[in-house]
């Protein structure tokens, strides 16, 4: 069963793909949209293979059946679903049927009790330390136009912390060598951003416009700002295999994805004092929440405040010997304060 061709005009397959068309209409982004039809089409599978296929028939109890089933699933690696998984899932199983009974296709609406994973606030485990960044931003050949090039991308989401779908969809006019900074255009959320560039990064971008984008442009040229060997724009996964790649390269014994590159940007302003709030704008987060998380990696400049402002955090055992027969020799531990 497809969502092109369902076998009834009313069953869920069809809702499905005119969900789909909703979504398409009022602008949700290309990727969203792809990741909802996969999970939807993994959901009308399960429930045509339950015997349900049609809207009327969904009900509470069969979505926290399903629910049951997803955190029991396995990836086609035979490792169980995360968790972040399971709730994107369950996220859009839970966005289906709120616009099912909002288009009145059904009498309730069954995902709205729904919980979800608790999920919590996890820490970013992709974080590098700001020598580990220079030894990776190093790493590619610059002298040649491959090299040059991709050690400008890396240059940029470093500086600008940008999503790797926002870095690939950059274009030349977005770039404002005179103010320090780049236009995010429709970012997550469909929003736009104007977000700081520093001066190392717009030097590259220089020398990369002015030496490498000539060689690899096809005309008619759209404007995009980083092409491949081909001529072509990148595309996300096209950024994520750059970082992987030079990584590795590099030798640090880190799993860097391109996002980490996000999170290492935001870390080290932290570390280097900027306040939460700014580095939410920078990074485009809605919420404050969601930005917060990185000051829980920030722990260097934790350790370093503690260690300046904490009364105990100089003070050092010292060794005295025991004061009678019974204990002189057995050395005993004394903070300063014992003294």
């Amino acid at each position: 069963m497809t969502f092109l061709e369902p076998e009834d005009p009313q069953d869920l397959a069809a809702q499905a793909a005119r969900y789909l068309q909703w979504l398409e209409d009022r602008a949700y982004s290309p990727s969203t949209i792809a990741g909802r039809r996969t999970r939807l089409r993994r959901f009308v599978a399960w429930c045509g293979e339950r015997g349900i296929s049609y809207p009327g028939e969904l009900s509470r109890q069969l979505l926290e059946h399903y629910q049951r089933h997803l955190a029991h699933a396995l990836t086609d690696k035979g490792t169980p679903l995360k968790v972040q998984t399971q709730e994107n899932y369950l996220v859009t199983v839970r966005s289906f049927s709120r616009w099912l009974a909002r288009q009145r296709l059904i009498d309730h609406d069954p995902g709205a009790e729904l919980d979800l994973p608790r999920m919590g606030n996890r820490v970013p485990r992709a974080v590098m330390t700001a020598a580990e960044v220079e030894r990776v931003l190093n790493t590619p050949d610059t002298s040649t136009p491959l090299g040059l090039r991709d050690r400008a991308m890396l240059e940029v989401l470093y500086s600008t912390g940008l999503r790797r779908g926002e870095l690939a969809s950059l274009e030349i006019r977005d770039l404002d060598f005179e103010r320090g900074t780049l236009l995010v255009r429709e970012g997550k959320g469909r929003k736009d951003r104007t977000v700081p560039i520093g001066e190392r990064a717009l030097s590259w971008l220089e020398r990369y416009l002015q030496e490498i984008r000539p060689l690899y442009m096809v005309p008619p040229d759209e404007g995009f700002l980083f092409l491949t060997r081909l001529g072509e724009r990148f595309v996300p996964n096209g950024v994520s295999e750059l970082v992987s790649r030079t990584v590795k390269a590099s030798g640090i014994n880190k799993q860097i994805s391109a996002h980490g590159f996000r999170h290492t940007a935001a870390t080290v302003m932290l570390e280097g004092g900027a306040d939460v709030r700014y580095i939410q704008q920078m990074l485009g987060h809605a919420s404050l929440s969601t930005t917060q998380v990185y000051t829980r990696v920030s722990i260097r400049a934790l350790k370093e405040v503690h260690d300046a402002t904490h009364p105990g955090a100089r003070h050092r055992p010292r060794v005295v010997k025991g004061r009678d027969a019974q204990d002189a020799e057995r050395p005993r531990i004394l903070l300063d304060d014992d003294a």
